[in-house]
């Protein structure tokens, strides 16, 4: 079994966006074959109208090769209309339903894979709240809803299926921001393990990452905008899922030549496969 997905995350459409970079993307993805394309949040900058019509031109371009599996993140959510506002939260999401439909937490189940998400951008509310003023609508949050939700739809996978969690916030923390991107990140990064995911899709912190927790991998895919940490290169993530493994080639901009690159390839026993063991890492 072979089964392949290009992880993009953080497009951030607004004044954020890097057209070239958007393009690029759109002309590689047909040449790298992907079974799906996974969006793992923020599309938009301050979730205007304009900001998601433009993300959903891009989704249908997308759609023209593989299946799209878009979810929300922080940037998506109208949070200020309901801030510590328990009655009818659903608001917050109203622009994002109208451009990518009314299901926020979707759940595809595919002859290779059973790919699951979590609602994780709340806005402003009790469970994403922390000491730290900054993290007022950015941080997100796992409720144990959500964690039971996600462990009862693989438990309905196929034994020949691989199962994939794709949320926005970052699950690790980021190497050069030293930010988790959920509140309650311990209990969070526990229901995430208990699970069963072989894989976690995520993005967030605007930094590209590949490592695991606990056995199960983590792709944590930096952005295409203009906003990447510490000056890196915006990036992307191919994944390629086998019988006993899981592979993950990151993909940098390079400048000079207006393209994505492949520049790093890594390589983890897939968790299912009864080895939680890291096989090999390396560039190529």
């Amino acid at each position: 079994m072979t089964f392949s997905l290009v992880h993009l995350s953080d497009t951030h459409f607004g004044e954020a966006a890097d057209l070239q970079k958007i393009l690029a993307v759109q002309s590689l993805v047909p040449d790298l074959e992907p079974d799906l394309t996974v969006l793992s949040g923020d599309l938009t900058l301050r979730a205007r109208h304009g900001e998601f019509q433009v993300a959903e031109m891009f989704v249908r371009e997308l759609e023209r090769t593989a299946p799209v599996f878009v979810i929300p993140g922080n940037h998506d959510v109208q949070w200020w209309s309901r801030p510590l506002i328990p009655f009818a939260p659903q608001v917050k999401y109203t622009k994002f339903r109208k451009h990518f439909g009314p299901v926020l937490t979707p759940t595809l189940d595919l002859t290779e894979a059973i790919v699951t998400s979590a609602l994780t951008p709340h806005g402003v509310t009790w469970g994403s709240l922390t000491p730290q003023v900054r993290d007022l609508a950015v941080k997100g949050h796992l409720p144990r809803s959500e964690a039971r939700r996600i462990k009862t739809a693989f438990a309905r996978a196929r034994p020949e299926q691989a199962k994939i969690l794709v949320l926005h916030h970052n699950v690790l923390r980021g190497e050069q921001s030293q930010r988790m991107g959920l509140a309650r990140w311990r209990r969070a990064q526990q229901d995430i393990v208990q699970s069963g995911a072989d894989l976690v899709l995520c993005g967030h912190d605007h930094e590209e990452r590949a490592d695991t927790l606990d056995g199960v991998v983590i792709s944590c895919a930096g952005t295409l905008s203009a906003r990447s940490r510490g000056n890196r290169p915006s990036a992307f993530h191919r994944i390629l899922i086998e019988d006993d493994a899981i592979q993950v080639e990151i993909y940098l901009w390079e400048a000079e030549h207006r393209l994505f690159k492949r520049t790093d390839m890594l390589v983890f026993a897939r968790r299912t496969a009864g080895n939680d063991a890291q096989v090999a890492a390396g560039a190529v």
